[in-house]
């Protein structure tokens, strides 16, 4: 770890602890991958918080080729999880100033136990699991253009990740297509997006089985389970405070939350 990328992980928790924008990135961009999740990685163990699950998000052509990978990762932090499993409306924060959206996402749970041999298909993927449930990931950073400067500065601020709102469960999941399941995100009513993790690479399954992979390479113990928010089915919607976001799911349920303003911790 050198001091710049320590230094650029104490920039981020303490703007988030803050809830204070950031103008610029704090000091020099990571060139590769192995950087941002160092970057990472130090501000998760600067931040002291248990974390509970994680985030994928996905790298897009041609920075995939360039980079050795098509996903990204970022924690998922046990209080930034909030849950809407009987209908409740919870008020997510975004951090104003700074960038913030609203994603619909399936979260699936790999079960405690696991025995640290990373699923090679999705039978063996969805025999490490043992619940999915419907959700919305608030992607939010003090830095607004944590998105626009591209996924090694994603990286490098927690993913781009502030809270999952947990809904109800997926019923039947180990019978059901995950990537059939036609997903629509309205944004105060307003339909901002719809589509099926189809088109999101290997799918949901797929997601799971890279986040083992990199969780396991970065040295992390997942013997005691973990949350995977699997990615933004529909895309990334930005989000300003008062609006409300709902994520529907077909037939299979749907979640609702509205955004306000981060406040200092």
């Amino acid at each position: 770890m050198t001091e710049q990328a320590q230094s650029v992980a104490t920039a981020f928790v303490t703007a988030r602890r803050a809830a204070q924008s950031l103008a610029e990135y704090p000091g020099a961009a990571p060139q590769d991958l192995a950087t941002a999740y160092r970057i990472q990685d130090a501000a998760i163990r600067l931040d002291g918080r248990a974390v509970t699950g994680w985030k994928v998000g996905r790298i897009f052509p041609p920075l995939d080729s360039q980079l050795g990978a098509n996903r990204l990762s970022g924690p998922v932090f046990v209080d930034e999880v909030v849950s809407a499993a009987h209908g409740e409306v919870p008020v997510m924060p975004i951090f104003a100033g700074g960038f913030g959206a609203g994603e619909a996402e399936l979260l699936l749970h790999v079960a405690p136990g696991w025995n640290g041999v990373v699923p090679t298909n999705d039978a063996e993927t969805r025999a490490v699991l043992d619940e999915v449930r419907l959700g919305i990931e608030v992607a939010s950073s003090p830095y607004a253009r944590i998105n626009a400067d591209g996924p090694l500065v994603t990286v490098s601020d927690f993913g781009n990740n502030h809270g999952v709102v947990m809904g109800p469960l997926l019923q039947g999941w180990r019978d059901l297509d995950l990537c059939a399941i036609v997903v629509r995100t309205e944004i105060d009513g307003e339909t901002v997006g719809e589509a099926t993790a189809a088109t999101m690479l290997d799918g949901p399954y797929g997601a799971v089985r890279f986040l083992l992979g990199n969780l396991s390479a970065r040295g992390f113990d997942l013997s005691q389970g973990l949350w995977v928010s699997t990615g933004a089915i529909t895309g990334v919607h930005p989000v300003e405070p008062g609006q409300k976001v709902t994520a529907t799911f077909g037939e299979h349920g749907s979640l609702s939350c509205t955004i306000n303003e981060a406040q200092p911790r």
